[in-house]
């Protein structure tokens, strides 16, 4: 039982293979460069990229059970694609694929409609697998902190309609437990869907007064002005990463995050304990500094 993780050095992918790690799994990880991965012991290495079908290839050999993570990159579409083929042709029927919440709602987003057309082929080819629908990661924010903390404004516009942000790390146990299943099961389990969200609907409003609480000092919200979100972006990404951003940004106000019912309840039951929420992640990152 050799579970294949993408992604493996990444946001998720780290708690991913941390959490497999600690149950035992037999976990090889994909990397571009291996001198750099810093990953468990006893974690096998497979050198290579989605795109190079041959490394590709070489990694799926022997492997039971497929975690499918990708960036957001101009090719992420293409990626998965051929990754799934590969994993198809290899005969892998466990696969857990790492989309997001509302893929088939913010439809004019670049990388939540390629994800939302990537769950659409895993539907339409049959493949076996569990599709992940995470919320806004909140622990994007700890960027943010200079700004929180310097000048008391949190910076983020995440609009009015509420986010359930959720922590990469109630991901990556998830994340884990799902492929642990998938891995363990003695027959190919049927297709599932389901979000990963945090405990809170948070907006800009109700996130500064976290921040306020935590610092015991007023934090404001900057807004929701999308256009110059995309524009300060645009000084430490790509111009067309910073503009999928702001298209994101739009739908938060138009739309939210909102969780189904029964969300909340059904991943605490896989974890067996509440999920981490906004405030414990301030606090967490004020006691660091």
């Amino acid at each position: 039982m050799t579970i294949l993780v993408t992604g493996a050095t990444g946001t998720v992918g780290t708690q991913v293979v941390a959490q497999l790690a600690r149950r035992g799994a037999d976990i090889r990880a994909l990397v571009r460069d291996p001198a750099k991965a810093k990953l468990p012991a006893g974690v096998a290495v497979a050198q290579g990229e989605m795109l190079d079908v041959d490394s590709m290839r070489a990694a799926l050999a022997g492997v039971d059970t497929l975690f499918l993570l990708n960036a957001v990159v101009p090719d992420e579409f293409t990626q998965a694609l051929v990754t799934l083929n590969l994993a198809r042709e290899a005969g892998i029927g466990r696969i857990v694929y790492l989309s997001v919440i509302h893929s088939d709602v913010y439809a004019d987003v670049p990388h939540f409609a390629g994800k939302h057309a990537v769950e659409r082929m895993i539907e339409q080819t049959g493949l076996h697998a569990t599709v992940l629908r995470p919320a806004y990661f909140m622990n994007n924010d700890v960027g943010v902190k200079d700004a929180v903390f310097g000048h008391g404004v949190y910076p983020m516009p995440v609009g009015d309609r509420g986010l359930a942000m959720v922590d990469v790390r109630d991901i990556g146990e998830i994340a884990a437990l799902a492929l642990l299943k998938r891995a363990r099961a003695p027959a190919p389990l049927p297709f599932e869907r389901f979000n990963l969200v945090g405990p809170d609907l948070l907006t800009g409003g109700a996130i500064a007064g976290i921040w306020s609480d935590v610092l015991g000092r007023p934090v404001v919200h900057a807004g929701n002005d999308t256009a110059a979100f995309e524009q300060t972006l645009r000084r430490f990404a790509p111009a067309w990463m910073a503009y999928d951003m702001r298209k994101m940004a739009d739908r938060f106000q138009s739309d939210g995050m909102v969780p189904e019912a029964g969300d909340v309840e059904r991943l605490t039951g896989m974890l067996g304990r509440p999920l981490r929420s906004y405030r414990d992640l301030a606090r967490e990152v004020v006691a660091g500094g």
